[in-house]
């Protein structure tokens, strides 16, 4: 039956053809408006880690001077180095890692090649199993590594290939602010988006090309790059590094915490309080206690990574599809009110309302089917449009599988919803009135 009612619908759209365009081209319309913004959306505010971002948590402690203090604030978003080496050294988690990022000038062996800058990460050995940070070649650093300030370092691919070309460099020497490293791993491709480790500087960026352990780089006072919150800028004799010294009141590094379970989570952040308390009590935090422990969603969602001005796009989008769906429901009631004749012959012949309505909405689907395909095409134009401008995120928007099927099925269900009203109104053609009317 399905089959002999889209026949019908096939046979209507070519007999009124520039009521069936308008018809489609205001769905189309609507539908490419709206998955533009809702695969933007889709692709930065997805779960960067699905398969554990409900055990990874960020740490969050209060350690500022009561300088501008307000009772019940956020304590800030990252950590003193006393704090997250402490913290690090403590090992109360299954897994935990401090980390800021950082930048390194290269100088490569490769005869003709000049000197470079790349971005760094600074960070401990558990980042790579943490993260389920994946490897072509070798591996990350051990906590051993951590302890004695290796000078190890793991490439990224397209570092790698930039200077070993496409071979297993593991055990080769890489010469990183003038200093020799032993390349001990080489990542596949790997882009979090977002980059939730790091929501401090680019969100949506590529990252990081090297990766050191944390205190070789200040071992070896490479330069960091990021957020840094000073309450005393100035520099301390007793910390010959200032503000990245040990000692020094500023908070730069984030730190992030593995844990198996709800009731670990509940036990870790009672750690953290508890800590909070003996660095009170030792005089080094002024505040009273205040520690946050996020998971990454929880941490994304609190940090805002999503741009308030996609979220607004978005629902302007779909306002904008709701009002292609009135146009639509205005055009498919003149559609069938049209037809009254012909619905009263079939209604005489034995047809039943229930048939009727039936019919209707498959014709009506079937506009949205076409809608659709001709959607597809204006959202794939609106992606493209995207994709030239000069956004962190611009390269990264791409119809997937899910938004493809998401298309048709919002297109389908929006022109039946749209067909509803009219195709009530076709069924309750009375079809004596019709018959005696012809």
């Amino acid at each position: 039956m399905f089959a002999y009612y889209f026949d019908l619908a096939l046979r209507s759209f070519r007999r009124n053809k520039a009521l069936t365009v308008l018809m489609v081209l205001a769905i189309a319309l609507g539908i490419g408006a709206s998955m533009t913004t809702l695969t933007i959306f889709h692709v930065l505010s997805g779960d960067p880690i699905p398969q554990k971002s409900d055990r990874l948590f960020y740490v969050q402690l209060d350690a500022s001077s009561m300088e501008g203090y307000t009772a019940g604030e956020e304590p800030g978003i990252q950590l003193t180095r006393y704090d997250a080496e402490e913290l690090l050294r403590q090992k109360r988690g299954d897994r935990q890692a401090m980390m800021s990022g950082g930048t390194a000038s290269v100088e490569p062996e490769k005869a003709g090649m000049s000197p470079f800058m790349l971005e760094a990460r600074f960070t401990s050995a558990d980042f790579f199993p943490m993260f389920d940070v994946p490897f072509a070649h070798g591996g990350g650093w051990s906590a051993g590594d951590d302890e004695s300030r290796a000078r190890v370092a793991v490439l990224s691919k397209a570092l790698n290939e930039r200077l070993f070309g496409d071979v297993d460099s593991v055990g080769r020497s890489i010469r990183l602010d003038g200093h020799e490293f032993r390349v001990v791993g080489v990542l596949e491709e790997w882009r979090p988006v977002p980059k939730f480790y790091d929501v401090t500087s680019d969100r949506y960026g590529e990252a990081e090309q090297v990766l050191v352990p944390f205190s070789t780089s200040r071992d070896l006072r490479m330069n960091r790059s990021g957020n840094m919150n000073c309450w005393d800028a100035g520099d301390r004799e007793d910390d010959p590094e200032g503000q990245t010294g040990v000692n020094a009141p500023c908070a730069w590094i984030q730190y992030w915490v593995e844990l198996g379970d709800a009731g670990k989570a509940g036990a870790y952040r009672q750690y953290l309080a508890n800590y909070s308390e003996q660095q009170r009590t030792a005089g080094r935090f002024e505040r009273p206690t205040n520690v946050r422990l996020r998971s990454v969603m929880e941490w994304l969602d609190f940090r805002r990574v999503v741009p308030s001005d996609v979220r607004m796009q978005v629902w302007l989008a779909f306002g904008f599809l709701v009002v292609c769906l009135l146009n639509t429901v205005g055009l498919l009631l003149a559609k069938f009110l049209r037809r009254s004749s012909e619905i009263g012959v079939r209604r005489a012949l034995g047809a039943s309302r229930r048939a009727i309505f039936a019919q209707c909405l498959v014709e009506a689907g079937t506009v949205g089917l076409a809608g659709g395909m001709l959607g597809l095409g204006f959202a794939q134009l609106g992606l493209w449009a995207i994709r030239q401008q000069p956004t962190g995120f611009s390269d990264l928007i791409h119809l997937d599988v899910p938004m493809l099927a998401t298309t048709f099925v919002l297109a389908i269900v929006a022109s039946v919803i749209a067909g509803l009203v009219p195709a009530w109104q076709a069924c309750q053609v009375t079809p004596a009135i019709q018959l005696k009317s012809q």
